[in-house]
C-alpha cells in the first residue's frame, strides 16, 4: 500500500540472460529499490513485439513492488524497430513454442536468482504472450502463478498445428502446477468466449486453481491504451484484478 511518506525508487535497464538452448538474449529489467525481498514477474510480450507498451508494463509491475523482467522473445530474428522485427517474425510464421518456453524459463531462473527477490516468480502475458505464458507455466517447472490476458490459440484445432506449434497448449493443462488468473473480453475473436469456456472446462477437469474474469463491451487487447481497442473502465478493473491476484499468490 502506497503512503505519501514512504521511500520510493526504481531501477530499469537492459540486461542479458540465458534463454532457450543457453542462447544469450536481451531483456528489460525493472525493480524497486529498497531492502526487499520482492516478489518477481516474468512478462511474455505480445505479437507486436518487445515494444514500448511492454517496457511501460515492466515499469508498472516494478512500481507495484515486483522485480520484473521482460525477455526479448524475438532476439534471434534480428534487431530494428519493434514493428520491423515483429513483421519479420510474422513472416517466418512466428517463433517456436519450445523456444518461447525456454526463453521464459531462462528469465524465471534469472530473476529468481537475484539477491533482492523473494523466490516467488509469476508469469504474465497478453495476446500471443498469454499463450506463451500458459505454455511456460505448464511446461517449465518453477512458476508460482500465471496471468493470461486474452491469450489467443491456447485452444487450437488440428489444422493450426505445425512444426513450430506441435501441440495445442490446452493439452498441457494437466501439467499446470500453479494458480492461474484469466482476463478476457467477451467481444474477442481469439480467444472466442467459446474457447474460453473450453479452457475453463479443462481447468475444472484437472482440478486446477483458477480465476477467470470476462468483460462485456471489450475485445482483444482492451488494456492497450494506444489503440482503438482500449476500454478504460474494463482495463482499470482488469488491472485491479491482476494486482490483487498477484498480491495474494506471490507475497
Amino acid at each position: 500500500m502506497y503512503r505519501t511518506d514512504m521511500y520510493e525508487g526504481l531501477l530499469a535497464e537492459t540486461v542479458t540472460l540465458p534463454g532457450a538452448n543457453g542462447d544469450l538474449i536481451n531483456a528489460y529489467l525493472a525493480r524497486p529499490l529498497g531492502p526487499g525481498p520482492f516478489p518477481a514477474m516474468v512478462l511474455a510480450h505480445h505479437m507486436p513485439g518487445w515494444d514500448e507498451w511492454y517496457r511501460e508494463t515492466t515499469f508498472k509491475f516494478a512500481n507495484h513492488g515486483f522485480v520484473t523482467v521482460t525477455p526479448n522473445l524475438y532476439f534471434r530474428s534480428g534487431h530494428g524497430t519493434p514493428e520491423d522485427v515483429a513483421a519479420k517474425v510474422r513472416g517466418e510464421g512466428g517463433i517456436s513454442d519450445d523456444q518461447a518456453v525456454g526463453d521464459l524459463a531462462g528469465a524465471m531462473n534469472y530473476v529468481r536468482s537475484l539477491p533482492y527477490a523473494n523466490g516467488k516468480v509469476g508469469v504474465f502475458g497478453t495476446c500471443s504472450g498469454g499463450r506463451h505464458a500458459y505454455l511456460a507455466a505448464c511446461r517449465a517447472p518453477g512458476f508460482n502463478t500465471i496471468v493470461d490476458c486474452w491469450g489467443g490459440r491456447v485452444v487450437m484445432t488440428p489444422d493450426q498445428l505445425n512444426q513450430k506449434f506441435p501441440v495445442s497448449p490446452l493439452e498441457y493443462t494437466k501439467e499446470l502446477s500453479c494458480p492461474i488468473l484469466g482476463i478476457f473480453g467477451n467481444d474477442d475473436s481469439s480467444p472466442t468466449p467459446e474457447q474460453v469456456n473450453q479452457h475453463e472446462a479443462e481447468l475444472k477437469k484437472h482440478n486446477k486453481e483458477y480465476e477467470f474474469h470476462r468483460y462485456d463491451g471489450a475485445g482483444h487487447g482492451f488494456f492497450y491504451y494506444h489503440v482503438p481497442a482500449y476500454r478504460q473502465a474494463q482495463a482499470v478493473d482488469g488491472w485491479q484484478k491482476v494486482f490483487a491476484f498477484l498480491g495474494k499468490q506471490l507475497s
